[in-house]
């Protein structure tokens, strides 16, 4: 694949070595720390930093969470067959369209946005797709698809199943606050950093109180519907011990402390654990342009501190095999403190702008140019990542 890469930049006539950014998806192949493409590419040309692609990393985020729990996992297969009960008949699917105004949408495994559609539609019309289930039934000859509506409006009118939609339907649209703007063209990483830090609390938060929350509004819905919320409690499987040494495992008998336990502390935790996990290189990016990512940092810094900050900036973008710089660290930190006052949350994106509207690109030519590559760091990338909103 590197060689692909490098192939049709020679054949666009682009040389490497002025590549300043990469950025892929977040699979093995491309990010791998040894074999990957980026480092691949990272030995022939040091100053080309390699970003993950922001949307494509919150799509295996979620991917993640779905798969960490038997009960996630259970409860996305009963949302598909909804769909494809409905859509495998057009007698059945028109019995949908008088109940509902959102119809149900079909989830893929690579575009988490599908999950969200999906669910948004049964989280605030589960009563209507019940009495749509309940008419299918009487209305179809098929017997395989009368039992199957059967199972399915039961399934749908579970205390169990009411719980997992909330959960799920508070968790995606979390995500996708930040994931939306992560998808901005303007996007940076310090940015992008203080965002995801943003759904990590929201998440720790979610976790303290967001099962009794969940609770409560499944209680609410489960009135709607006219049934008991009440949890059914799933027979008790026993694990075989291969030692006599072990200890058994003491059974959860609760039935909603053990869907706390394996359901929704699972998925949160999976989902925190993978943030952490595939967003680890932005603040790593973030750090090695220190202050040009953050000019608050400048207020209250010495000197000394300055011009430590731009060596280091000045290392990112050295290629020694070439012996050479993009900026000399000491004249930058001298530049940044001639800067004129500007407002103390100025971004890079502004000071460029600034920069750029005043002609002040030879005064400052260093900085210019830093900020140019700092600015261009892409976030995420390609166009195919933002049509998950569509």
């Amino acid at each position: 694949m590197s060689n692909v890469i490098l192939d049709k930049l020679q054949e666009l006539q682009i040389p490497f070595e002025n590549c300043r950014g990469q950025a892929y998806d977040n699979g093995a192949n491309m990010k791998g720390k040894s074999q990957g493409v980026q480092a691949r590419l990272l030995k022939q040309n040091p100053r080309a930093l390699f970003v993950p692609c922001g949307a494509h990393s919150v799509n295996l985020v979620i991917a993640d969470a779905a798969k960490a729990s038997k009960d996630a996992v259970g409860y996305f297969g009963y949302v598909q067959k909804l769909f494809t009960f409905f859509s495998g008949a057009t007698q059945r699917w028109n019995i949908l369209l008088k109940h509902v105004h959102l119809t149900l949408k079909s989830w893929s495994d690579v575009r988490w946005e599908s999950r969200l559609q999906s669910i948004t539609a049964v989280r605030h019309q589960v009563k209507e797709i019940r009495n749509a289930l309940i008419e299918a039934r009487q209305a179809v000859n098929d017997l395989v698809a009368k039992v199957e509506a059967q199972a399915l409006a039961e399934e749908v009118a579970s205390f169990r199943f009411l719980i997992c939609t909330v959960v799920w339907f508070d968790i995606l649209t979390h995500i996708n606050q930040v994931n939306k703007m992560l998808q901005s063209s303007s996007m940076q990483p310090d940015v992008a950093v203080r965002l995801i830090e943003s759904a990590k609390h929201s998440l720790m938060k979610y976790r303290q109180s967001g099962f009794v929350d969940a609770q409560s509004t499944a209680k609410e819905l489960c009135k709607a519907l006219n049934i008991e919320p009440e949890l059914k409690e799933k027979r008790l499987r026993s694990t075989k011990r291969h030692f006599a040494c072990e200890a058994a495992d003491e059974p959860i008998s609760d039935a909603l402390e053990k869907l706390e336990v394996t359901f929704f502390s699972s998925v949160v935790d999976s989902a925190l654990a993978s943030l952490q996990e595939r967003f680890e290189i932005f603040p790593q990016v973030k750090d090695r342009f220190g202050v040009l990512l953050d000019f608050s940092q400048v207020q209250g810094m010495s000197k000394e501190t300055l011009q430590k900050h731009c060596t280091e900036v000045e290392k990112t973008l050295t290629a020694v095999e070439k012996g050479g710089s993009d900026i000399d660290g000491q004249e930058r930190a001298q530049e940044i403190i001639n800067l004129p006052q500007l407002p103390p949350l100025t971004t890079a994106l502004e000071m460029l702008s600034f920069l750029h509207d005043n002609h002040l690109q030879e005064l400052y030519p260093n900085l210019w140019i830093a900020l140019r590559i700092a600015v261009t760091l892409p976030v995420t990338v390609a166009s195919a990542e933002r049509s998950f909103l569509e």
